[in-house]
């Protein structure tokens, strides 16, 4: 594992401390969490539009346009 260094206002790290401890976590361990998160979004939303459009694939309205209120109908 590479270490590595980061600087932020010291009220920003002290929040960010608070946060991970109501978490039973360290600060460290919150951020590789979010870096790792962060270095996959990318590929997460293309693989996400691909099943998008092979789904849409499976669906036929008939040519019937729906209005938004019918679209967001619960």
């Amino acid at each position: 594992m590479k270490n590595i260094t980061f600087s932020a206002e010291e009220w920003v790290i002290e929040e960010a401390r608070a946060r991970a401890r109501e978490h039973n976590t360290s600060l460290n361990a919150a951020f590789r969490e979010w870096l790792a998160e962060y270095s996959r979004r990318p590929g997460r939303a293309l693989r996400a539009s691909e099943t998008i459009r092979r789904l849409q694939a499976h669906v036929d309205t008939g040519g019937r346009a729906f209005t938004r209120d019918e679209l967001n109908a619960r």
